[in-house]
Order: structure tokens, then sequence, then C-alpha cells
């Protein structure tokens, strides 16, 4: 009798076996998350040596770090017993494991050296106060001894050949230009987090010492000083010149930093630097605070700049959302949502009627001279005497003739040129005697209306220059000022629907729908349960007439699930306001009396936000006298 061998099913012959991944390949796919470009191992680098209390630090890169990155820095350094265990991986000194959410370092995964000596050719060289350097390397996740070295004070990491063990990850780099360009915006964003610290990025490709493609040296002074000196360095002088300092606090969490004037607004969201904790990150919800504070201020094209830091307790915010830690949670992102928008409205609202200087700038910049003829070297007959010059000066003197005026709210003249006085009989003068005397130009900083040109910019001579006026704009910023300030005391008017119009939602969006309905009947829009999962639109906001309430109420839904609070239905009433502005202001082509003029520049100086429309366009531009003498050549 034999015995038969035990049948084995098909199925648990197909089925997956369970295996334990070794260590090369766990360190591979690690460093997938962690390093995602060149940029990418320079801010782990970097970020360790900030933790390290390092006071300048150097980072040269090659061929745009895909060959070579070296990070110097002068910080306390490691002992040759550290080194091995800093490229074990989850192996730290930020954080004993203890509690993850007090966190107070950059760095605290201890994944970083590991991920990078997987997929590189990795040097650290490192030497402790007190104590003798000491050299490791690893290359493709295999590490080599720990050997002596030759090293004054601080830490060098030196990373070669990055994805040389994954070959595939190099086709998805882009050209060295590109990922030089990413590289210098992750130093200049940490050097903007490290005012009191140095940065230098040098490029070294084709060998030598190479070019210095950044550079910034220690700020000095307090939080202000410091981090506005660092930021003309980083940003340039147009930035701090007409950026805003931002300080506010609420319940524990504080706001400071810059933020630029609408008029001083970009193309696109490029000078943008938010920072939680002095860590900088990209975060949607920030970013979307950012652009409501400035929604009443730019159009849609236009995008703010501005530098931000937000610091609170670090058991209020989870940075260990990402590997790269790019990303945070906040424990109440409502109160920092609205901690950033009304202190940047607060500041912008403070700033008056000021506009950025960049538009007298871009104004001269517009202006040209006629071109300089050759000089041609001729004869000159001796210098007449003083009273020669008077006598020929009186005779080349213009006549002035007046021309009588026009029943048109201001007044003309017409200056005819001649080589003799010409002598013209007065002409009376029918205009009715102002009661008053002209305001002189002295403490008013619009200065006072002195003309009108092509019916729409008026021209007004301030104390040290003059100021040019679109009358059309800066009215529709007075009126809109106005409609605002009327809907926010007064309320949103509302117009009851003949007939409710039933809107079918799930039962979870009718929820969050419905915990807003006291905000949205403030704006006009009632609502209310009608069944399962579905509401009732029974009011709308009278201002924006017929509306398809369907639409607007899924509109303001997406907005919830988005940002956690609906701006829609306050954008569309604001944007229906803007239009009304616009059609009820002073339009170009209308001829102003010097009274009108006068009256709006003093009621500019007092509006807020009158220095641009409700577009982000200025509204006035002021060129100072040394300017205007410089055009003529008269400095």
């Amino acid at each position: 009798m034999t015995m038969s061998s035990p049948k084995i099913s098909t199925d648990q012959a197909s089925r997956p076996v369970i295996r334990q991944l070794d260590s090369g390949a766990i360190n591979r796919i690690a460093a997938g998350e962690v390093v995602e470009r060149p940029a990418s191992a320079v801010k782990e680098l970097v970020e360790n040596a900030v933790d390290a209390g390092a006071r300048r630090i150097e980072v040269c890169v090659a061929d745009g770090g895909k060959t070579l990155i070296r990070v110097t820095d002068d910080g306390c350094g490691m002992s040759a017993e550290d080194l091995p265990l800093a490229l074990s991986r989850h192996a730290t000194s930020k954080i004993d494991g203890s509690d993850l959410l007090n966190i107070h370092t950059f760095g605290f995964r201890g994944e970083a050296l590991p991920s990078l000596g997987a997929v590189g050719r990795l040097t650290i060289t490192s030497r402790p106060t007190g104590e003798d350097a000491a050299q490791i390397t690893v290359a493709g996740g295999e590490m080599g001894p720990v050997k002596p070295a030759a090293l004054t004070s601080g830490t060098v990491v030196e990373l070669r050949d990055l994805f040389y063990a994954t070959p595939a990850r190099l086709k998805f780099m882009r050209s060295d230009r590109a990922e030089s360009q990413a590289i210098s915006d992750v130093v200049k964003r940490l050097a903007m987090a490290e005012p009191s610290i140095g940065f230098t990025l040098r490029d070294v490709t084709g060998g030598g010492s190479g070019r210095v493609t950044f550079r910034s040296d220690p700020e000095t002074g307090d939080l202000f000083d410091a981090l506005r000196g660092r930021l003309a360095g980083v940003l340039g002088g147009e930035f701090s010149e007409n950026a805003l300092a931002i300080d506010a606090e609420r319940e524990g969490v504080r706001l400071t930093g810059y933020a630029a004037l609408p008029t001083y607004s970009r193309g696109a969201a490029v000078s943008q630097y938010l920072f939680v904790n002095g860590r900088p990150v990209r975060d949607k919800q920030l970013t979307g605070a950012l652009r409501a504070a400035y929604m009443d201020f730019l159009s849609r094209d236009r995008h703010p700049a501005a530098v931000l830091f937000v610091d609170c307790d670090p058991q209020k915010v989870d940075v260990n959302v990402h590997p790269a830690k790019s990303e945070v949670r906040f424990r109440d992102p409502g109160l920092v949502r609205g901690l950033i928008v009304s202190s940047l409205r607060h500041a912008l609202a403070e700033a008056g009627h000021r506009a950025s200087s960049t538009v007298s700038g871009a104004t001269l910049g517009a202006m040209r001279t006629e071109p300089t003829q050759p000089r041609v070297f001729q004869y000159q007959m001796d210098r007449p005497s003083a009273a020669a010059r008077s006598a020929s000066y009186m005779g080349q003197a213009p006549a002035i003739q007046p021309v009588p005026p026009r029943d048109t709210g201001f007044a003309e003249f017409s200056t005819a040129y001649s080589g003799r006085v010409v002598e013209t009989p007065p002409v009376p003068d029918t205009r009715p005697e102002p009661e008053t005397e002209a305001p002189e130009p002295a403490h008013l900083p619009l200065g006072v209306a002195r003309g009108q040109v092509h019916e729409n910019y008026i021209i007004a001579q301030t104390q040290d220059g003059m100021v040019i006026v679109d009358q059309h704009a800066a009215h529709e910023r007075l009126v809109y000022e106005k409609l605002k300030k009327q809907m926010a005391e007064n309320g949103v008017a509302a117009q009851a629907l003949l007939i409710p119009e039933v809107v079918d939602l799930s039962e979870g969006d009718s929820a969050r729908l419905l915990e807003h309905a006291d905000d949205l009947a403030r704006m006009g829009l009632s609502i209310e349960p009608f069944g399962a999962g579905a509401v009732a639109v029974r009011e709308t906001p009278a201002i924006l007439g017929n509306v398809d309430a369907k639409a607007m109420v899924l509109d303001i839904l997406d907005e919830l699930s988005d940002q956690g609070e609906s701006l829609s239905l306050q954008a569309r009433l604001e944007a229906i306001l803007s239009r009304v502005a616009c059609h009820g202001s002073i339009r170009s082509g209308r001829r102003m009396r010097a009274e009108e003029m006068d009256a709006l520049l003093r009621e500019m100086e007092t509006t807020p936000h009158s220095g641009q429309c409700n577009h982000g366009r200025p509204t006035y531009v002021e060129l100072k006298l040394s300017d205007i003498e410089r055009l003529f050549g008269r400095t």
C-alpha cells in the first residue's frame, strides 16, 4: 500500500507569498518619498545643519545637483561613534520618540541620511569640539568603515551621483538649469526662515571654486529688522520698500512677517513664502487664506506677494503629515485662517491710500527723452555780460495771451511765443470769486489739484513733487468702499422667492451646508432642511437679482468642502458691488471743477485701499520733484 502526497489546491498554489523585503529595497522605497529631486536632498542636508546650530552654511552643487551636492557647516559636529548610527534608519538626536507632536527642530524622522546613502554615494566628515575628525562613506546602501579625517570643525556632507543606484529615477529629472533653480529656491526659503545664519550657494560645475549664485550674510537686530534685511537681500529692495509689517496674535497663535501692497502684485504665485514654526511649508489652507485676504483688492489673474510666519504651540500643529514635511495640519485651522485674513486686511486698511513705489518707477521708465544729437564743436563767442543776458531774456520772453473762459468748469489758457512782449487788453473775469482761498500742497499727501488733462487725469501738486490721478479708478474705489460699509452696517437685503427652490444633496453635504445657515442668512441667503438630504432655498440676496439658486448652493458647498468656510457668496456680492461702483463713479471724459478735484483727493486720503482700484490697478502715480528734475537733466 503506497501513500499519496497531499494534493495542493489551485487557489493555494496561485496565492501570492508574503515576503520580508531586504534593507536595501526598504531604503530605496523610503528614499522615493523623502528625496524627490536634488532640491529635496539639499533641503534635508541644510535643515540638519541648522539643527546642528550652524552659523554659516555653504552649499556647493554641480550639474544641477545630479553629480555633486556638498553642504558645509560650522555646527556642533558628530563623533566617530555617532557616524554609523546617523546612517541607520529612524536614528535621530532630535526627539526621543515619546511625543511626536512636541517637535522643535526641522528634522525628526531619521530618514534623510539613510535615504541619500541608498540612492547615491554619500560621504560624511565631521568633527565635534574637543575630538578628532572622522569620516564614513555609504554607496548604494553599503556602509563603509569609519576612518580618521582632517577637518577643523563642523560637518561636511558630500553626495555624489544622486540616483545612480536607481537609474530609472534619473529619467524623471529636469534640466540642470531647472534643478539648479529649484535648489536656489530651497536655500532662499531656508535663508528667510533663519535670518541670523549666513548662507552661500555656489555652482561648481566644471570644477574649481565655481561661482557664487546666492549669498546672504547673517543679519543682526530685532525680529523685524533682521527679517527685513534678509528679505531685502533675498527678494530685493523693492519688496521691502512696498511691504507692510504684520504682527498679530490670537489665542496663542502669532502671525508675523511682511505682506506687499496690492499694487505690488505678481502674475503667478511665485512670491508667496509661508512658514509654520520656522519651517517652510506649501500648505493649501494657508495659501487660500492669503488669497482670501487680498480677494477684494486683486483681480483673479494677479497674486499677492507675502512672507508670513505662523508660530504656535507645537502641540497645535502636526508636521508629521508627509515624509517631506512640506505639509502641516492644524488642530484649529479656522483660527489660523481667520488670523491671516483679518491681520492682512487690517494692515492693508492702515496703509490707507498708499500705492507701491514701483508704480512711479514704471512711470519714469516709460518716459523717454529725445535722442541726443552728436556733439558739434564750433567757434564760441565771448560770454555776454549779465546786463546783456538780462535784456536778451526779456526780449525772448513768451507773451501770455489770455483766452476768454468758456463755460466748461475749468480755466484754460494758451501761450504764444514771439520775440517781443505783446500788450493785450485785460479780459474781465466773469467767474464767481471762490469763497475760500485755494489750499496749499503742504501737509496734504495727495497735494492740491492744478488741472485736468484728457478729461480723465487729475494733475495735483504736492509739497515735493506731483501726483497724477485716474479720476474714474479712484472714484470707483471710493464708491465701492461706501457700498461695502453700508452692507456691513445694514446687512444684505434679501428677496423672497415666490416658490422655494429645492436642491437635492447627500445627507453629509446637506448637514455641512446647514451648519453655516446662520452665516449665509446674514448674506441674504436663507435655507432650511427639506426632507432627507435636501435643502429649500427661500431667500436670495436682492442685489444679485435673478440668480440660479441651485448653482449658487453647489458652489458654496464646494467651497465649504475645500476651505471650511464659504466665500463664494460674499465674493459674488462684492463683485456686484464693484460693478455698481464702476457704473456709479465719475466717468472718463467728464470735466471736473477745481473744487471737485480737490474733494476727490481729500476723500482718497481718508479712505482705506484708495491706492488701487477694485482690480488691483493703481489709482494714482506720484513723481518726486527730484525724479522730474533728473528727467530734464537738472541734477
